[in-house]
């Protein structure tokens, strides 16, 4: 299939190699003439999307028009439509049912197209779709989903809908949140309770919603920070009891999920998503590499080239935005607590210093360390004027932002979440999503390293659901090696790539399985 797949591309190729001679042999008027046909030829958009694209036309007008001169955060962008709380509105799709909650259920055709492009570069999650299809693996599962709602997100409540779950699902961040997608979603049925720009008491009363469904008794938790956990313990403690297991995918909830068998308030099984390979060495490394560029560059059109940088943190999170900056040209410092990643920092060419030391010189500071208060009140008023600060990590705890509400400092909003925060000397750094996680906030992610994660997680759902009783015990558990191997085995073909497979003597030679797994548990890759 390959061969032909191959040859189809040549032939098509060799075609548009020869079109511009073909161009050049014709007349102005016959060459005109061909270029029309073309575009009639071309697919146009439906009525109701040119209606769309126009409003959205006239609300993006309507926007930077306005003056940024208001001195709190903000939440969204300045339509009259978006004051409105989506709580406040009688929203319906066409089937006629109301059970979600999202901005504007009218932009449902946007979203089905991006969550489309979507599905074209998640190979591994269609695949996993369509081998598990018939078997519905998850006949009977009711997930509570509390994770970024993207159009990668999208592709996997619909992948999990497709193996038999029934799904109710909020956002993990205020701010991350595809308001189009949202409404695809809501609109293809799926209770959905989330836009973005909620403030905080709408961001719990979205995670309620979803648990808190009347005739509908969650039996799995899809987590991503560790808020649906924490609320339905809270608030549901016997409900919580009946959960057969939660998946957890972020450093912030894994660490909340070890408290809380530490304490012994875990009564139920769990899955660390977040520290298993196709987590750690591809969302962590490989997405952060691309996606913290594309933050920085559509918040703030900023030159790379010799700026200085520092990162808090050099976790595979870290590595990825220091590797991609100091690509561009960047002088990237570290910070670091632990010696060991210290030490790779070092190794990889990066000066390894105290925030204290450099912070009166930097350009542009990242935290991504999964702590909190790295970036305190003290270190803001040492920064220079103009300088960006922003946060990779899943918690808005890592800056502290809160001491920068106070009456001597001035917001202003300078455009979609971003905000100056201004001294009364008339210096001002950049702050970026409020402090809260600036890849999904302010752009987005690569829709290929979201397969492998959300394939990780399909797969951690399908087997914690359907073990045996017994075989999970009331702790944290890490994704067996095996699930792991497949993953990455679903997104090989893309890459044309072909295993070399052992040899009876060299399986024996090894100890392994030919089939694998390959490493020890012990292993780092």
């Amino acid at each position: 299939m390959s061969k032909k797949i191959i040859g189809k591309n040549l032939s098509e190729n060799s075609l548009n190699d020869s079109l511009p001679e073909k161009l050049k042999s014709m007349g102005v008027e016959e060459a005109f003439r061909a270029r029309s046909a073309r575009k009639r030829h071309s697919i146009q958009l439906d009525k109701r999307i040119s209606i769309q694209l126009q409003e959205r036309r006239s609300s993006n007008a309507s926007s930077t028009s306005e003056t940024a001169d208001s001195v709190s955060s903000y939440t969204g962008s300045s339509s009259e439509e978006d004051e409105v709380n989506p709580r406040d509105k009688n929203q319906k799709n066409t089937k006629g049912s109301s059970d979600f909650c999202v901005k504007n259920i009218d932009n449902a055709a946007f979203g089905r197209r991006e969550i489309e492009i979507a599905e074209q570069e998640m190979p591994g999650l269609m695949a996993l779709r369509r081998r598990a299809e018939n078997d519905k693996p998850l006949s009977g599962a009711k997930i509570i989903g509390c994770t970024h709602i993207t159009a990668q997100t999208a592709v996997l409540v619909e992948t999990l809908a497709a193996l038999g779950a029934s799904v109710r699902w909020a956002a993990c961040n205020i701010y991350s949140t595809q308001n189009e997608v949202a409404a695809a979603l809501a609109e293809a049925g799926f209770p959905i309770y989330a836009w973005k720009g909620e403030t905080e008491e709408d961001f719990w009363w979205c995670i309620d919603k979803c648990i808190n469904s009347e005739g509908w008794q969650p039996n799995m938790i899809l987590d991503d920070g560790g808020d649906a956990t924490h609320l339905m313990l809270k608030r549901y403690p016997a409900m919580f009891n009946m959960i057969k297991g939660i998946v957890e995918e972020s450093v912030t909830g894994v660490h909340r999920l070890y408290q809380l068998s530490k304490s012994g308030k875990l009564t139920v099984p769990a899955m660390n998503v977040n520290d298993s390979v196709t987590k750690t060495k591809f969302d962590n490394l490989y997405s952060c590499r691309e996606s913290i560029l594309d933050a920085l560059k559509r918040t703030t059109d900023v030159m790379f080239g010799g700026k200085q940088i520092i990162i808090c943190g050099y976790g595979e999170v870290g590595k990825g935005c220091a590797s991609a900056l100091k690509g561009l040209g960047c002088n990237v410092l570290v910070s670091e607590i632990d010696p060991i990643c210290a030490l790779q920092a070092c190794m990889d060419g990066f000066r390894v210093t105290r925030l204290e030391e450099v912070v009166k010189s930097i350009d542009i500071l990242i935290t991504c360390s999964g702590n909190k208060n790295v970036v305190t009140r003290n270190h803001m008023d040492k920064m220079k004027t103009g300088c960006i600060v922003c946060n990779m990590g899943h918690s808005n705890t890592e800056i502290d932002v809160g001491s920068l509400r106070t009456p001597d400092l001035t917001w202003e909003k300078v455009r979609s979440q971003v905000d100056h925060i201004i001294w009364p000397d008339g210096k001002r750094i950049i702050l970026l999503a409020e402090g809260r996680l600036v890849n999904l906030s302010c752009s987005s992610v690569p829709s290929f390293v979201v397969s492998i994660t959300s394939a990780t997680q399909g797969l951690a759902l399908i087997e914690l659901y359907n073990a045996p009783q017994g075989r999970y015990k009331q702790d944290v558990y890490l994704l067996p090696k095996k699930m792991d191997e497949y993953v990455a085995s679903l997104h090989l073909p893309t890459f044309d790539a072909h295993l070399t497979e052992l040899t009876d003597e060299q399986a024996k030679y090894l100890g392994l399985n030919k089939t694998g797994p390959f490493k020890p548990n012990y292993y780092r890759y």
